[in-house]
């Protein structure tokens, strides 16, 4: 807490704006996870969850979820819905393969219902997706983020992971670290993208109604952007080095725009 509050007095932000809590976004930004209330998860009993978003209609959900030690059960999630799992801490055993912190899986529609494991708990993040027939892959995909190399990006000290893309429906999760000192434009997207911090201490801007609204992110910390939304900006930077998880549901264009201007009917 008094490392946000120096970082808020060398940012030049106003004490009373660190106090009142991050800005008013109409979309899921700025959202510390440990903050949300547990939620019952009938698919994965005995275990603790946070609502991060979902829609109850087609039951897409994404939940931040603690497994307690001596846990096992299946992987839950539902007909013709492909399932991702990230650890966040702990080990987790899926089927008969160990994952760590890092570990990933995308288990794809029809292949639901692993076995799953943990002797000491874990931290997971768990994304139910929507039914979509353009998706192409049809095995699971299990790896470890540390086995892959990180990639350079047009941004100068943003590296990526690309963890899964589907060429299907271009649907993407990967890893991005930004190291601090890297300047990220003002940004739209034809896609909706959703972020969840892992590591470090992290600066963004959301552009609402043509007003850039900053606020950091400490681990933990979430977004769930709508598509055709601007974000980033001067402000936007890593305050240490930030590690985020981050995923699109489809292919999306990604333009950079010179300013925070407001886009009508953008939400």
């Amino acid at each position: 807490m008094k490392t946000s509050i120096w970082l808020c007095l060398v940012s030049g932000f106003l004490l009373t704006a660190c106090a009142s809590g991050p800005p008013n976004v109409p979309y899921p930004a700025f959202v510390q996870v440990d903050e949300l209330q547990d939620v019952f998860m009938a698919s994965l009993p005995g275990i603790r969850a946070k609502q991060l978003a979902g829609d109850p209609k087609t039951r897409r959900s994404s939940k931040q979820i603690d497994l307690p030690a001596e846990w096992s059960g299946t992987s839950g999630g539902m007909p013709g819905r492909s399932l991702e799992i990230f650890v966040l801490q702990g080990t987790l055993k899926l089927a008969d393969i160990e994952l760590g912190q890092g570990g990933y899986a995308f288990l794809p529609s029809g292949s639901l219902g692993f076995n799953m494991k943990t002797d000491d708990g874990a931290r997971i993040l768990y994304f139910l997706n929507d039914v979509d027939p353009e998706s192409i892959i049809r095995s699971p995909i299990i790896i470890e983020a540390s086995l892959l190399r990180w990639e350079p990006t047009a941004n100068n000290g943003v590296w990526t992971k690309e963890l899964r893309m589907d060429p299907g429906n271009g649907a993407t999760t990967w890893l991005a670290r930004i190291e601090p000192g890297a300047k990220l434009p003002w940004e739209t997207s034809s896609t909706l993208r959703e972020g969840y911090l892992l590591k470090g201490e992290y600066q963004h801007s959301e552009c609402v109604l043509g007003k850039a609204l900053t606020w950091q992110y400490q681990p933990g910390g979430y977004f769930y952007r709508p598509a055709e939304t601007i974000n980033g900006g001067p402000e936007a930077m890593a305050i240490s080095e930030s590690t985020w998880l981050l995923r699109e549901t489809s292919a999306g264009e990604h333009q950079a725009v010179p300013e925070c201007v407001e886009i009508p009917d953008s939400f």
